[in-house]
């Protein structure tokens, strides 16, 4: 099958990535994401996050089970990135077989819930699934090191961070962008897809925000 290749300017993965980078480095900036990464916060701060992340991916990849027949949502449906079963496996280990009962899901994560429960169209799914998993697949090896040097945690809890089928990332994320090029999207859903994304980048940072003020009196001296 010959793709036609756009240029650089319209092309949808280009577009996504300068249209949502004040958004991006606004989300990443949060304090909550800094003094985690410092090794400021503790294992706790680390285990709300998680299970704040197993309620978005929940959403999200309800969202694509029923986006499945939609000819241009079906290619992102690609087991590689789920992320649920790693989520779930680790907060097992991280609280026990009943973590369920622990979580306590923030106002800013139910807001983030109700977007993606909300998604009917490709082009809105596809800005989510951009936005969170392209993320965890550009960060995620470096949050697992920081997390296992500040916080004792083993690559056991941390499953969420590892893509087993993805043994080389920057192949994976070339070929995911050219299929964000190749998705059959007129002007305007392209347009849409640009202006959704930046909406999930608003979404991440407010749950950063939440997480930061439940987590501030677990702050210790870095």
């Amino acid at each position: 099958m010959i793709v036609e290749t756009l240029a650089p300017d319209t092309a949808l993965s280009s577009l996504l990535r300068t249209a949502t980078r004040p958004q991006h480095e606004h989300a990443e900036t949060r304090g909550f994401v800094t003094q985690l990464m410092g090794g400021a916060l503790s294992r706790e701060a680390y285990i709300d996050l998680a299970t704040q992340h197993h309620a978005i991916y929940s959403a999200l990849e309800a969202a694509g089970e029923r986006l499945r027949g939609d000819a241009a949502a079906a290619p992102f449906l690609i087991d590689a990135l789920v992320r649920v079963p790693s989520l779930e496996a680790d907060l097992a280990l991280l609280l026990g077989p009943d973590w369920r009962d622990a979580v306590d899901v923030l106002p800013a994560t139910r807001a983030y819930i109700e977007v993606l429960d909300g998604i009917d169209t490709a082009e809105r799914f596809v800005a989510h699934h951009y936005t969170r998993y392209l993320g965890d697949l550009s960060g995620g090896q470096i949050i697992s090191r920081m997390l296992q040097r500040h916080y004792g945690m083993t690559p056991e809890e941390l499953t969420f961070y590892t893509f087993t089928e993805i043994p080389k990332p920057k192949p994976f994320k070339d070929d995911y962008r050219a299929l964000l090029d190749a998705a059959p999207f007129t002007p305007e859903q392209i347009d849409a897809v640009v202006e959704e994304a930046k909406v999930a980048f608003d979404l991440n940072a407010a749950l950063f925000v939440d997480l930061g003020g439940r987590n501030d009196e677990d702050s210790t001296a870095a």
